[in-house]
């Protein structure tokens, strides 16, 4: 049924595609009278720059783009800041738009009472990123839906296949840096966790501090001090785009070549690139944060004309390492693909 669903999404993008911009009160073929752009408030989640939020807003634009002057975005931009995000939510629906695509990272207790409150406006709310379940269930009907990785299988995906690329056995040791103090952000560190429990490798794990979620570069003292301190160390996965990035800086300050660790993380960036070349990272996790930009645009989009239910799309399905990278090397560079 999902697929189905999908296939009928871009059958109407298809349509909107022959469609030229369409000025106000005119009518179009499809029946309904265009007048007012539709107001939207998007969430892009990081910071003005950032490499992911950044495709995640190249791709938000490229379907307003589209959409031309039937769509009004507002782009917000969060640094990562689940506290910061709930005041940014609420200032939206203060704002009264016809619909907001919002991050879940502050998970369903913190944003639900803000969630009810835009419903009961009239306001179409969509997800990215990280799911919301009870609020898409509840709202599904009025559009609710997802774009982004399912957590817990994208975690444990990376981790099982990282851990059997690595020839991991009972009783090594592996690192794993992330989020679990984030409620449901945190499943895709729990299921990389799991995944190498399950082989009996014996995990450390760091929580990544607000300042280190800020700025990578501020881990380097941290990731150095634990591999002065556990030199049987050979595995090491970074729950966090950046810190991905960053993974062959905390390497070389560790005084560690490419073939001392194995290297694993989440989402591709420029510097990430790199690190797939000198061998400091060795398998990624993609979840195409273009499509987490784009989809949700046309979601609101098709719901507040076409009444389209909430869709629910898995865009956490790729692993990419030195074999495979060249094709999105290009796309990758130029933001738009991650």
């Amino acid at each position: 049924m999902k697929r189905i669903a999908f296939l009928g999404l871009l059958a109407l993008l298809g349509g909107l595609l022959a469609f030229p911009a369409l000025g106000a009160h005119e009518k179009t073929e499809l029946g309904w009278e265009y007048t007012e752009p539709l107001e939207i408030y998007f969430f892009c989640g990081g910071p003005p720059g950032g490499t992911f939020a950044t495709v995640v807003y190249n791709g938000a634009r490229a379907a307003a783009e589209i959409l031309g002057d039937r769509v009004r975005v507002h782009y917000v931009w969060s640094d990562w800041n689940p506290h910061k995000m709930v005041s940014q939510f609420q200032e939206a629906v203060a704002a009264n738009p016809d619909a907001i695509c919002v991050m879940g990272h502050p998970g369903v207790e913190a944003l639900a009472p803000f969630v009810e409150e835009a419903e009961a406006k009239g306001i179409i709310v969509t997800s990215q990123n990280v799911t919301l379940p009870e609020l898409e269930e509840k709202f599904r009907v009025n559009g609710f839906g997802y774009v982004g990785q399912e957590l817990y299988a994208s975690g444990y995906m990376l981790g099982k296949a990282a851990a059997e690329r690595a020839g991991l056995k009972e009783g090594d040791r592996a690192m794993v840096w992330g989020l679990l103090r984030e409620p449901t952000r945190g499943l895709r560190t729990k299921g990389a966790i799991d995944a190498l429990e399950e082989k009996g490798v014996v995990v450390d794990y760091i929580e990544i501090s607000p300042e280190v979620d800020a700025d990578a570069s501020a881990g380097i003292p941290i990731f150095v001090g634990y591999m002065q301190k556990h030199p049987d160390c050979k595995f090491v996965i970074t729950d966090h785009g950046q810190l991905t990035a960053t993974l062959p800086t905390y390497l070389r300050e560790a005084g560690l070549g490419p073939d001392d660790v194995f290297g694993a993380g989440f989402d591709l960036a420029p510097p990430t690139l790199e690190g797939i070349d000198s061998g400091y990272v060795d398998l990624v996790h993609s979840q195409q944060p273009f499509l987490q930009g784009f989809l949700p645009i046309f979601q609101v989009y098709l719901t507040a004309k076409y009444k389209i239910a909430g869709l629910h799309i898995d865009t956490g399905i790729g692993l990419i390492d030195k074999s495979n990278v060249g094709p999105i090397r290009a796309l990758v560079e130029k933001g738009l693909a991650g």
